[in-house]
């Protein structure tokens, strides 16, 4: 359990750093023409993304050298036991590569299983977001609560497509007509983590999408958690980062999305 390793408050300062550190190189390469690499039709990589992430690495590497690291843009190395760093160099990267300044850094440690700590930064607004198992969630170090917000009417909510939506319209495209004829406004801006983010700190009354990975999501999962807020899946059953469905709220509004989203109700 986190409460149990002494230096997680070690690792969650060493996270704070290293993910300002990463942003720096954000900033520096933002302004500039991009090095464009295509992993599919539409998802992309830039060398930001890859010296973003070689940052962290090197840094976790030299510090911790038995942890492993599960990284976007490289995978999974390290076979050891317990801990597992989480790490998406460039959350936002079609974003970026626009100069669209809507995109983050993100940085999560799972120590047998569990997400401990979880770390989101903003370098374009200088916002950085923390959260620490059993100890609240932050943005530039004051705490921060999801929102009170109980009718859907009144709701703000995000969401995002996936990389295949060309090919796989839907259910996606059904969810998000049913969502968008009952709440009072969606916002898709393309970063996960940041719309978890702003679910934590009451900016978003919730946000869902389906097909993400584990990086997308495992800072962020613990950001709404730990600002009182409920993560599930769309049906309601608790989420993993290794599934693919996502719904976060302030909690209030958590059964009325559950039975907007339910597939079962879906036209498609």
């Amino acid at each position: 359990m986190c409460y149990l390793r002494s230096a997680v408050e070690e690792y969650y300062t060493f996270a704070i750093e290293i993910a300002k550190k990463a942003g720096e190189i954000l900033l520096d390469l933002y302004p500039r023409a991009h090095e464009i690499h295509y992993k599919g039709s539409i998802n992309i990589v830039t060398e930001a993304d890859l010296k973003s992430e070689g940052l962290i690495k090197r840094a976790i590497k030299e510090k911790y050298p038995d942890h492993n690291i599960l990284a976007e843009e490289s995978g999974l190395e390290g076979r050891y036991e317990g801990f597992k760093w989480i790490i998406d160099p460039l959350d936002g990267t079609t974003n970026f590569a626009h100069g669209f300044p809507w995109f983050c850094v993100s940085i999560a440690l799972e120590v047998d299983g569990e997400i401990c700590l979880g770390v989101v930064h903003n370098p374009i607004f200088k916002e950085t977001f923390s959260a620490l198992k059993g100890k609240g969630a932050f943005l530039n170090d004051r705490p921060i609560k999801v929102s009170k917000n109980e009718q859907m009417l009144k709701a703000l909510l995000a969401t995002g497509f996936p990389y295949n939506i060309h090919e796989q319209p839907e259910p996606v495209v059904s969810r998000f007509n049913k969502v968008l004829k009952l709440a009072r406004g969606i916002r898709r801006a393309g970063s996960a983590a940041l719309d978890l983010c702003y679910v934590a700190c009451g900016r978003f009354d919730g946000f869902w999408e389906e097909r993400l990975y584990p990086w997308d999501t495992a800072a962020g999962l613990l950001l709404v958690e730990e600002a009182g807020g409920m993560v599930t899946d769309f049906k309601g059953d608790p989420y993993s980062i290794y599934e693919k469905e996502i719904l976060a709220t302030n909690g209030l509004i958590h059964k009325a999305m559950i039975d907007i989203l339910k597939i079962r109700d879906l036209q498609t």
